[in-house]
């Protein structure tokens, strides 16, 4: 991006709550169902349906809402979205207005929320993109376009469905990457919803504008639309902003319009120009009461998990991991779980998280696995840390005690027995191995005396290789260091 051009973007991110049933109807929330077989008079609109409140949907979006820091309404209302379109049956969409359930709060932005290649030049540490609203809907149908007709299914019309809107303070593709990692991840925290864009479950509309540095007035504002990854919404971004940035710098104007993403061609593409701003003709829905929240509100409190960053922080004090390696950990929440599982109560967590982050994430990728479908116990790898802490066995024995455990599942104390890895840490067995080892190499002996140390870790390796590489390395050295002084 040009540095004398300044992009603005907000984004309007619509996610699925994690309900059984639709929000005004008992139909079911299934994804990958056949066509049109979840469906009834409410979410289909027919004449004389009346809808009833998913009070799950009413309590998820407030537990969403407090895990952003959100202030929470005390009494909300539903409201009539008039507008005419296919996948609307009804004609007019169920959403809230001027009454939404949570205002303001924000989505924290950390380290490893950004792209890979994006972490070491952070332009703007720790920032914290405000949100407008979060509020409560129902999902519309969905769309097939093939060749000659087209086609909705109506499953997923009436499903509950989070609107999250942000103050336009994303100022980089890479600061919208963040934003989306990061509020996906508070999500899962929360267990509000799987957030899955490949599922649907979490779509992403994007406005964008740039102006030239020094000036405050916002340039023509952009819609983006079709990003179903995150990494594509970063991708139409760093397309768009140059694409507008080209056009300006020229001397040329841009129009209020929509434009769609295509992914393949690496290319925004004109969908329409809006003339006018919609009149959508809100008004409150007649069907539905106002909501007061104080129940539901505390039943949300009552339940509210730790953030991500309160997690960060606790593994850095219980555990003693380092802030990165704590980000890792709590960046999963299956990661997180296995580690807190294998750390509690030991006195091991640093070492634990080592092996995790290190020897057991390289595993699972080399076998097209995930933590959830790992064979090792959390405990048995603790057992695993614990004989290298305690001199059982040494680093390189763990490592093959590790490969048969990350195949078998079978407890590390039954693998050490049967290959008789069990490591040498008596000082008397290992003094007379130094012993021998003396005698028979009296240049190296001479070469340590006269100031060469490099002989000492020969001397130590012809113990370890009479030892058949069961003696404790560490005691080696230093029986033989004592031997020889």
């Amino acid at each position: 991006m040009s540095s004398d051009y300044i992009a603005i973007v907000g984004l309007e991110i619509h996610v699925q709550l994690k309900t059984h049933s639709k929000m005004f109807c008992a139909c079911p929330v299934e994804f990958g169902a056949t066509p049109n077989t979840h469906t009834c008079p409410v979410c289909l609109g027919l004449p004389g349906a009346l809808p009833v409140m998913n009070e799950e949907a009413l309590r998820l979006t407030i537990l969403a809402g407090l895990m952003l820091h959100c202030k929470i309404a005390d009494i909300c209302k539903f409201d009539r979205k008039s507008y005419y379109y296919p996948d609307v049956a009804k004609n007019y969409q169920i959403s809230q207005y001027d009454m939404p359930l949570c205002l303001g709060g924000g989505i924290p932005l950390h380290d490893l929320a950004y792209p890979k290649d994006a972490q070491k030049t952070i332009a703007n540490k720790d920032k914290v993109v405000r949100l407008t609203r979060i509020h409560l809907e129902e999902d519309v149908a969905k769309s097939f376009h093939l060749e000659n007709t087209s086609g909705i299914d109506f499953n997923r019309s009436g499903t509950p469905l989070m609107e999250i809107v942000t103050e336009a303070d994303i100022d980089s593709p890479e600061e919208a990457f963040a934003c989306l990692t990061s509020l996906k991840q508070h999500l899962l925290y929360a267990g509000v919803s799987d957030a899955d864009m490949e599922k649907g479950q979490m779509r992403c509309d994007v406005n964008v504008s740039v102006r030239p540095k020094g000036t405050e007035k916002f340039g023509t504002k952009i819609e983006l639309k079709n990003l179903n990854t995150i990494s594509g919404v970063r991708r139409a971004l760093a397309y768009e902003i140059e694409r507008q940035i080209g056009i300006v710098s020229a001397g040329g104007s841009l129009q209020q319009e929509t434009r769609r993403w295509d992914d393949d061609l690496g290319e925004t593409q004109l969908m329409r120009v809006k003339e006018s701003a919609h009149d959508y003709r809100y008004f409150p829905d007649p069907d539905l009461m106002p909501v007061k929240t104080t129940e539901l509100l505390a039943v949300a409190k009552s339940v509210l998990p730790e953030t991500p960053a309160q997690k960060r922080t606790r593994y850095e004090n219980d555990f003693g991991v380092s802030s990165y390696d704590a980000a890792v950990l709590a960046d999963n929440l299956d990661l997180g779980s296995y580690f807190e599982r294998a750390a509690t109560n030991s006195p091991r967590g640093k070492q634990i998280a080592n092996w995790i982050l290190n020897d057991l994430q390289s595993a699972l990728s080399a076998a097209g696995q995930s933590i959830a479908t790992c064979a090792i116990l959390p405990s048995y790898l603790d057992a695993l840390v614990a004989f290298v802490a305690d001199g059982k066995i040494n680093g390189k024995q763990a490592k093959e005690v590790f490969a048969e455990m990350f195949s078998t599942g079978r407890d590390p104390a039954v693998i050490v027995e049967e290959k008789g890895l069990k490591q040498e840490s008596d000082a008397g067995a290992i003094g007379e191995l130094c012993d021998q080892v003396i005698a028979a190499n009296p240049q190296s002996v001479a070469d340590y005396q006269a100031g060469k140390t490099a002989a000492l870790n020969f001397l130590k390796g012809q113990v370890m290789k009479l030892s058949k590489g069961k003696a404790n390395p560490t005691l080696a050295g230093e029986l033989l260091a004592q031997k020889l002084n």
